[in-house]
């Protein structure tokens, strides 16, 4: 049976009913009413337990939604506005998860320090590459990737990890191995090969890292292989390459930058650092010996092997 038309509709907004009229013909008013009722301005966090203040409020219509509307006749469904509401709280957001105790402060800066390090690292490897100081950018580009390496073991050795110093240390990553990097090696191919094919090959890895560092931040993580050669390995590779001077054809050498390129956004399954160590100790004495009869020769080797061993491990899972 349906309802009568002129029974009173219940609300929620306060629990006398004086408070339910009133509320009633505010929300039959203007824009202020529906902003003073509609928009929530904060409640208590969980983990501070202090309670957000609202300084602004945005009320954006998006347009009709259909939904049953209770006590109307024969159950027929009303369109109404939806209403997003979006509040900016006067504290901001914090930078730094959990508790803001002076250690922990100290090591959330200690940790940007190093990727800020690392980031101006970069930059002067682009100045000396441009003044024509090859090997002293070589160099700079192996010191952003120690300092990289370092943010993040401070990171969680500290216990301040934070989305923030992911992005920051993304956005450094960037700049000192997606640009940086192709910038010292177009300098050491310049005189080489034609100048047009370097700035391809060149334009090629920091495109790719790009798309590398993009797909790592949206990816779920794996604790024991990358998808694809990361960025910072890249520039490593690049890096030792231009300082040891491999004795190698401008083309053989362009050709191993493209290669390193695609391995960056390729899917194959390449091992981590923390797993590499793990390998066992007899491993390791033959690249020892190796450096110690041909250095040159030893780090092609290993970079070679390491690049294979993504195809074949991914051709051992797929029979698998």
């Amino acid at each position: 049976m349906p309802s009568t038309p002129w029974r009173r509709h219940r609300t929620t907004d306060s629990p006398r009913p004086a408070g339910r009229r009133w509320a009633g013909r505010l929300r039959r008013g203007g824009t202020l009413a529906r902003q003073a009722l509609l928009v929530r301005v904060g409640r208590r966090s969980a983990e501070s337990g202090r309670a957000a203040t609202a300084t602004r409020a945005e009320v954006i219509y998006t347009g009709a939604e259909l939904h049953p509307t209770r006590n109307a006749p024969g159950g027929a469904h009303l369109a109404a506005p939806a209403i997003v509401a979006s509040v900016v709280e006067a504290e901001g957001v914090s930078l730094l998860p959990g508790e803001h105790t002076t250690a922990r402060r100290v090591g959330f800066a200690l940790v940007n320090a190093c990727t800020l390090a690392s980031l101006g690292l970069g930059l002067l490897a682009i100045f000396l590459a441009m003044a024509g100081d090859i090997r002293a950018a070589a160099g700079c580009l192996v010191a952003c990737v120690a300092f990289d390496g370092l943010d993040g073991a401070l990171a969680r050795r500290l216990g301040v990890s934070s989305p923030f110093g992911a992005q920051m240390d993304s956005l450094a990553d960037m700049c000192s191995f997606g640009l940086a990097a192709p910038v010292v090696v177009y300098a050491s191919l310049a005189h080489t090969v034609p100048t047009p094919a370097a700035a391809v090959a060149c334009v090629l890895v920091a495109g790719c890292a790009a798309i590398r560092l993009a797909r790592f931040n949206v990816s779920p993580k794996d604790g024991k292989f990358f998808s694809g050669v990361p960025t910072t390995m890249a520039a490593a590779v690049l890096a030792v390459t231009v300082l040891i001077g491999l004795p190698l054809p401008g083309f053989a050498l362009l050709g191993g930058v493209a290669l390193l390129a695609f391995a960056m956004v390729s899917s194959f399954p390449y091992a981590k650092l923390a797993r590499l160590v793990k390998l066992p100790p007899w491993m390791w004495l033959l690249p020892a010996v190796g450096a110690l009869v041909d250095a040159r020769l030893t780090f092609v080797v290993i970079v070679a092997a390491y690049l294979l061993s993504g195809p074949v491990m991914w051709a051992r899972a797929r029979r698998a």
